[in-house]
């Protein structure tokens, strides 16, 4: 299983701790004790794997597609008059990451990064809908080969305290590429142009980098 590399030394360091730690009673003269808490380290090193999974992914669609960014349930839906990271009318699709969810997140189209914008914040509950607006968040502009952008942005949640993107400005990404993180349950606000067509529904279950949002027209 191929494991994000924001993840493998904290792996490491919790698998490695129990493995001692289940083994020194037996090897050492140490507290029988001392098993307990490294079995409790292993299981926390297996779900840390387990969180920091990262899969290979097939693209679904033509180039028309855009996809979704991350893993997780479509929570919102709504419509902007004026969106400033896309400069015109927009929609917003949110969806929320529970913490069993892959989170490695995705370009949704293929294109250059116009801009990466950090914003530090509060922790709130991620499908709070305030959290688009106030928590800690990382926001990611693509524009493509014919000028048309899309922007989606990392929210941090109660219990994601990082917000991990890779990539700079100048970036060019292809579909689907792989472009960063966000530790632990959290969510992801997706811009989409007004005149794209919607592919999904409030209550749907995506994945990144395979999911169809929707299509430009």
């Amino acid at each position: 299983m191929r494991l994000h590399p924001a993840g493998r030394p904290v792996v490491s360091r919790f698998l490695g701790a129990g493995i001692l730690l289940l083994l020194g009673p037996g090897l050492l003269d140490t507290a029988l004790w001392l098993r307990p808490a490294g079995a409790l380290a292993v299981a926390a090193g297996v779900f840390l794997a387990w969180f920091y999974r990262d899969p290979e992914r097939q693209s679904a669609g033509g180039p028309a597609a855009i996809l979704a960014g991350a893993d997780g349930k479509v929570i919102q839906i709504r419509e902007l008059a004026h969106c400033p990271e896309i400069d015109g009318p927009a929609r917003q699709v949110s969806v929320f990451m529970s913490p069993l969810n892959v989170h490695v997140n995705r370009a949704s189209v293929a294109g250059r990064v116009v801009s990466v914008v950090y914003r530090p914040g509060e922790y709130l509950m991620a499908f709070h809908e305030k959290s688009s607006e106030l928590n800690e968040a990382n926001l990611l502009v693509l524009e493509d080969g014919r000028g048309r952008r899309v922007a989606q942005r990392q929210i941090a949640g109660f219990l994601a305290r990082r917000v991990v993107c890779e990539v700079a400005e100048g970036r060019e990404l292809a579909r689907g590429a792989r472009y960063g993180i966000i530790k632990l349950g959290s969510r992801m606000d997706h811009f989409l142009p007004l005149s794209s067509t919607l592919r999904v529904q409030l209550g749907d279950r995506v994945r990144a980098g395979e999911s169809i949002l929707g299509e430009w027209i």
